[in-house]
C-alpha cells in the first residue's frame, strides 16, 4: 500500500507539471473556445400571415490559444511536446500504482480469508482503487487525462487518511458480517461511491469552469490570471455537466440496489428489513438526494449551477454517511470501528 502512495504522489506531480508546462498541451485539453448564445430571426406561422420568432443558435468564439490549432472535440493539435510526454509518464504511473493497490486489496483479503472491506480501513482502500479504475475505465474511453490530477489528490488524501487514522489489523468478521452478503452489498456501495466521486469531481470542476467563461463573456474582466489560464485547459462547462449527470445516471441504479441488499441482510441478520439505524437512514437520504438530483434534470430540466449543487449536496451526504456515521454515531453498524 505505501508503494502505491509513492507511485500515486509521483503521478500527482507529473499530472502537476503538465498542467504547468502544457499550456498548449495536446491533451491537456485547452478548450477556450466560448459558446456564445445568440438568437436568430426565422419565419414561423401565424393566422393571417407569416411573423418572426426567434431561435436560439449556439455560436463558438475562439479567444485564443497561444501556439495550437483546435479541433473540433477541443484537442490542441501541435502542441507543447513536454507537456504531452509528462502526461504519458503521469498515466503510466497511475496504471503502475493502482496495480499496487489492487495488490494490496487482494493480498489483504487472502490474509484474512474473507472479503477485504470489513473496516473502515479496508473499506477507504477498496474505494479509493475503484476511484483510480474508474478514471482509467474513462481515459480509455474519451480524452479525459486532463481529470489525473484531480482524481489522483483525492486519491492521496483518502489513502493517507486510511493509513495513518484508519488502521487496523487484519482480524475476523463479528459474525454479524459473516455472510455472503458482505460480498454484494458491500461491494456494490464501494463501487457507487467510487463513480460518486467522479461525478462529484465533475460538477466541482463544472462551477469553477463556468465562472471562467462567465469571465470570458464579460469584457470588464481580466482573463489573464493563473486561475483563468488553468480553467482554459478543462473542456467547456456543457461538457462537464453532461459528464456529472451521465456518472451519476449510470450508477444510481447501482447504489439502489446496495440499499436493497442492505435491508435483505439486514433481515437475515437482526430480524427486520429498517429498525432506523443511523447508517440505514442516511444511507437512505443519500439515496433521496441522488434521486432529487435526477428527477431535477429529468423533469424540471435543471441544468447548470441548480443541477451541480444537488449533485455535491448529495455526495456530501454520501461523505458524511462514510465518516461521520461511523467515526461519531454509535449504531448497529459501529463494528466498522476505527
Amino acid at each position: 500500500m505505501y508503494s502505491a502512495i509513492a507511485v500515486y504522489l509521483i503521478a500527482f506531480f507529473a499530472y502537476c507539471m503538465e498542467w504547468t508546462f502544457g499550456s498548449s498541451g495536446a491533451v491537456a485539453q485547452r478548450s477556450a473556445d466560448l459558446a456564445v448564445e445568440v438568437r436568430e430571426p426565422v419565419a414561423a406561422a401565424a393566422s393571417g400571415g407569416v411573423a418572426l420568432a426567434e431561435r436560439p443558435i449556439v455560436v463558438v468564439r475562439d479567444v485564443g490559444h497561444d501556439g495550437g490549432d483546435v479541433d473540433d472535440q477541443g484537442n490542441v493539435a501541435n502542441g507543447n511536446e513536454r507537456a504531452d510526454r509528462i502526461g504519458r509518464v503521469a498515466v503510466s504511473l497511475t496504471v503502475l500504482g493502482f496495480l499496487l493497490h489492487a495488490g494490496s486489496v487482494l493480498t489483504r483479503g487472502i490474509a484474512a480469508e474473507r472479503a477485504p472491506w470489513g473496516n473502515m480501513y479496508e473499506f477507504s482502500t477498496a474505494v479509493s482503487m475503484v476511484v483510480v479504475a474508474a478514471f482509467l475505465v474513462l481515459l480509455w474511453k474519451y480524452p479525459v487525462r486532463w481529470l489525473g490530477l484531480f482524481v489522483t489528490l483525492p486519491v492521496l488524501t483518502t489513502l493517507g487518511v486510511a493509513v495513518t487514522v484508519l488502521y487496523t489489523d487484519s482480524d475476523q468478521l463479528v459474525p454479524a458480517l459473516n455472510s455472503y452478503w458482505l460480498w454484494i452489498h458491500v461491494a456494490s456501495a464501494i463501487v457507487s461511491f467510487g463513480a460518486f466521486h467522479i461525478g462529484a469531481l465533475a460538477s466541482i470542476l463544472f462551477l469553477f469552469r463556468q465562472k471562467h467563461e462567465s469571465n470570458l463573456a464579460d469584457p470588464a474582466k481580466s482573463t489573464d490570471g493563473r486561475f483563468d489560464n488553468m480553467m482554459a485547459r478543462l473542456p467547456g462547462s456543457a461538457s462537464l455537466d453532461k459528464t456529472a449527470y451521465r456518472v451519476n445516471a449510470i450508477i444510481f441504479p447501482l447504489w439502489t440496489f446496495a440499499i436493497v441488499c442492505g435491508a435483505i441482510w439486514a433481515e437475515n441478520a437482526w430480524g427486520r428489513y429498517w429498525g432506523w439505524d443511523p447508517k440505514e437512514v442516511w444511507s437512505f437520504i443519500t439515496w433521496v438526494a441522488y434521486a432529487a438530483y435526477l428527477h431535477a434534470r429529468a423533469t424540471a430540466g435543471w441544468k447548470g449551477t441548480k443541477a451541480a449543487v444537488v449533485s455535491l449536496i448529495a455526495f456530501a451526504c454520501f461523505l458524511f454517511n462514510y465518516y461521520g456515521v461511523n467515526i461519531f454515531v454509535n449504531g448497529l453498524h459501529s463494528y466498522a470501528g476505527v
